[in-house]
């Protein structure tokens, strides 16, 4: 294996503990940056998954676990430094992250090449369970077509139109064409794409072609919206699409987000997690423990996180050490419970298979963000999530 040094990211690695500790995980994700939020839940929950999955101390089968952070400031070519860096010179044992999927994309080949698991969380796209997968790749992350069947589950049918907005990289364009497949299934059909760079601001254009190619059509009509960062649902719905018979719709998001859902009362759409919707023993624990340290219930990505930590505990005691075949071998097949129930890394392309959550958005007095109250669970079961790595 090839060994990097990168004096200009030296900066970026923060070693939690002085000494080399016997199990070292290397967390590789956008600490800085557009999307630092997410970053910030996703490490949170990480370090609570651990906790929670050693009764407390930081220990697997008697060795300790030093955690590595390392910041790709949402930079693909930074992230594959940074994950080269972790295998070689911090000699990670397994790494996990980033938030970004096109900073996902580039790290890929880096665990592959240094023959170490990546364990993705929380980059959404197809691809990287898909068509750029490689067998040291596992995501405990939901991944766009899980995000596609379900929102499909939820608002299609055969008397519905849809048009799509989404921002125009990996994320947005895996998950359009995943939501597409999904909504033909249910009859549905989509009349319109568009797509925005990832930090635009004016939605204007693209709002009044959707709205010119959706305001004729007979039945509903339904405006998705997939979108990482701030959501543009209040700008949207500030265009008025109702007086075309336009619904919007839209996914489920971190709590900062669902602040503009206030503005969508009865919206429906299917969501990864919101803090009260499971009920099962980790949950639990988490929104407890959340609450009591951070005065705030857990977040979206807080739950994924949690769900990584947990993953890698389970899969070292199983494989009764961290060497990468034991690993795999471990994994692949392997169930862990999770805050949002049960988990299952299919052994075909290491996506875990898991619950979503069809809800609808109701408005509080005292809450200030619409909240995704459950309509369905979603089961493993019902959510047919293809295979896209052969």
């Amino acid at each position: 294996m090839r060994k990097t040094v990168l004096t200009a990211l030296a900066a970026a690695s923060v070693m939690a503990g002085t000494a080399r500790a016997d199990i070292v995980i290397a967390h590789v994700y956008g600490k800085t940056g557009a999307l630092e939020a997410y970053a910030a839940q996703s490490h949170t929950g990480l370090m609570l998954g651990l906790e929670y999955a050693t009764g407390g101390t930081m220990e697997i089968n008697g060795e300790k676990i030093t955690v590595i952070e390392k910041d790709t400031q949402l930079k693909p070519e930074i992230g594959k430094a940074a994950l080269e860096e972790a295998f070689s010179d911090d000699e990670a044992d397994i790494a996990v992250g980033p938030v970004s999927s096109g900073v996902a994309l580039a790290m890929l080949p880096v665990a592959q090449e240094y023959e170490k698991i990546l364990l993705v969380e929380p980059a959404v796209a197809d691809s990287i369970t898909g068509k750029d997968w490689n067998r040291y790749i596992f995501r405990t992350g939901r991944n766009s077509s899980q995000d596609a069947v379900a929102n499909a589950i939820a608002i299609g049918g055969p008397d519905v139109s849809v048009a799509t907005l989404a921002q125009d990289y990996a994320f947005g364009h895996d998950g359009v064409a995943a939501f597409k497949a999904a909504l033909e299934t249910t009859g549905a059909k989509l009349v319109d794409e568009e797509y925005l760079p990832t930090d635009a601001t004016d939605f204007t254009a693209a709002a009044e072609r959707i709205f010119n190619a959706m305001k004729d059509l007979p039945g509903k009509k339904k405006l998705f919206i997939i979108w990482a960062g701030a959501t543009p649902i209040g700008k949207i719905n500030a265009m008025d699409p109702g007086r075309f018979g336009i619904e919007i719709t839209t996914g489920g998001n971190i709590l900062a987000a669902l602040k503009a859902y206030r503005e969508v009362p009865g919206m429906e759409g299917a969501t990864y997690y919101y803090y009260g919707i499971p009920k099962n023993p980790v949950n639990d624990w988490l929104v407890k423990e959340h609450e009591a340290r951070f005065g705030t219930p857990p977040d979206f990505f807080t739950a994924g996180g949690m769900a990584a930590g947990i993953a890698i505990v389970d899969a070292i005691k199983k494989a009764g050490s961290t060497d990468t075949e034991a690993l795999i071998s471990a994994m692949e097949g392997m169930e862990f419970e999770t805050p949002k129930g049960t988990m299952r890394f299919r052994p075909e392309d290491h996506q875990a298979l898991q619950s979503m959550y069809h809800f609808r958005t109701v408005v509080k007095d005292g809450v200030d963000y619409g909240i995704p109250e459950l309509v369905r669970k979603l089961s493993i079961d019902e959510l047919p999530i293809p295979i896209q790595n052969q």
